[in-house]
């Protein structure tokens, strides 16, 4: 599972660098979202791969401390998932607005003769 999980990371981190060097902004805009989907897999795999872990403790049942799984990385993707969103939605209207009035979606705003 965990060789899985580190070629999945290793895919969308690679996708993401690719996009990022294109021209259009659009790329750019799928690369960033895509390196920041590596980054959240990637923290959210620091609270360990386990398997029939319960995540939260419940009154009554006493559970042994190395067999739970650790809620802070499952709450900092959550929080940079929402973030992650917001800042994607504000590129995308950045472009729509850059695109209206340069007239191009390249990067350096000139098309490739």
């Amino acid at each position: 599972m965990e060789v899985m999980l580190a070629i999945g990371i290793g895919v969308f981190a690679a996708s993401g660098v690719w996009l990022l060097l294109r021209p259009r902004t659009y790329q750019v805009i799928i690369g960033l979202s895509l390196i920041s989907y590596a980054v959240n897999i990637f923290i959210f795999s620091m609270g360990r791969v386990k398997m029939d872990a319960p995540p939260v403790l419940t009154p009554g049942i006493v559970a042994d401390p190395a067999k739970l799984a650790d809620p802070v990385p499952q709450a900092l993707v959550l929080t940079a998932i929402v973030i992650g969103f917001a800042m994607t939605a504000l590129f995308l209207v950045v472009l729509l607005a850059a695109r209206g009035r340069t007239g191009t979606d390249h990067v350096d705003g000139r098309e490739v003769e």
